[in-house]
């Protein structure tokens, strides 16, 4: 049974982002298991962690969508009943928002959240009957991190960085998916358009890898990203344009690969937890507070404003990279 209940429902980063929180308390307790409120969509990424004993999912962007929806009020009055069979001695919101810190007084427990300074909703600190004091210009990793310890009482100082999953064989890849020696991971779209390369970015960008020998995977999540992979896979060889996958069949191929790159993504979040050496690209927004962090130094390079526009310099880093195998 597990006496902690974390609330951290999306996105996929943001998922991904609180595994080291847990990796630390297991260093305290290996025995410790938590239960985690998590997105339908992500809450397979929430299971990979070996101390988290069940994953409760979540509905909110599905329900408030259809709010008027009598099977949505069903399926709210479910969930409710579902998370407060369960006795916690400790609940803890590392979210941080309004909507999260609803569903955290759902739960039976000591309630722990963010004080009022140290959260972007301020109101949502007033659900919360313990509260941590945590700057917010830190990572959101580090505040993750330091919720946690807050709440369970104990200190992250001199911990590593460990998402806790690294190690983890329990990814298969996809079935009758042939994957070619040298291969790199390229998660080419993210959920807002600004953030992405353009097609004449990555049409320059290609060929100075392909030259090298190597094949580039390209995944995707939707119609409109499938359509842009699509176009590269028919412009250049040597690039495949995937199959749908789920997290878990990319998490695989994402251990499988030589290297990564990426945009501001949740998936290069995840092949951070792995280690995996690669580039992130964050051509409109600043890496400090939610970019990669690696636990091992610079495996995942981040490059920000022009640079990250550079496709010289970008072609260049990911062939030194490569070359370190």
């Amino acid at each position: 049974m597990s006496n902690y209940l974390i609330i951290k429902t999306s996105s996929l980063g943001d998922i991904v982002h609180m595994l080291p929180a847990i990796t630390d308390a297991a260093h305290f307790n290996p025995e410790i298991k938590f239960d985690w409120v998590v997105e339908e969509g992500f809450a397979e990424v929430a299971s990979w962690h070996p101390n988290v004993n069940k994953v409760i999912p979540i509905a909110i962007r599905r329900w408030r969508k259809n709010l008027i929806s009598k099977q949505t009020w069903r399926e709210i009055s479910h969930f409710k009943q579902q998370l407060q069979a369960q006795q916690y001695y400790k609940v803890i919101d590392s979210q941080g928002l309004l909507k999260s810190a609803l569903v955290t007084s759902w739960a039976k427990g000591e309630i722990w959240g963010y004080d009022k300074n140290s959260i972007t909703e301020s109101v949502a600190s007033y659900f919360y009957q313990k509260k941590a004091t945590v700057a917010r210009e830190l990572h959101a990793i580090t505040r993750n991190r330091q919720i946690l310890a807050q709440s369970l009482s104990y200190s992250i100082d001199h911990l590593p960085l460990d998402y806790g999953i690294a190690n983890n064989t329990l990814y298969q890849p996809p079935k009758n998916l042939i994957i070619p020696n040298k291969t790199l991971l390229v998660f080419h779209a993210t959920s807002k358009e600004d953030k992405e390369w353009s097609l004449d970015l990555w049409d320059q960008f290609i060929p100075q890898i392909t030259k090298q020998g190597y094949h580039l995977l390209l995944p995707w999540g939707n119609e409109r990203e499938y359509q842009r992979a699509k176009q590269l896979s028919i412009t250049h060889n040597h690039v495949q344009c995937l199959a749908k996958y789920t997290l878990a069949e990319l998490a695989a191929l994402i251990q499988t690969a030589d290297a990564v790159i990426g945009m501001d993504t949740g998936l290069m979040h995840i092949a951070a937890a792995f280690n995996k050496k690669g580039i992130a690209l964050y051509p409109v927004t600043q890496p400090k507070l939610t970019g990669v962090l690696t636990a091992l130094p610079q495996s995942i390079e981040s490059l920000s404003g022009k640079n990250s526009l550079n496709v010289d310099l970008v072609a260049q880093k990911m062939l030194n990279l490569l070359r370190k195998r």
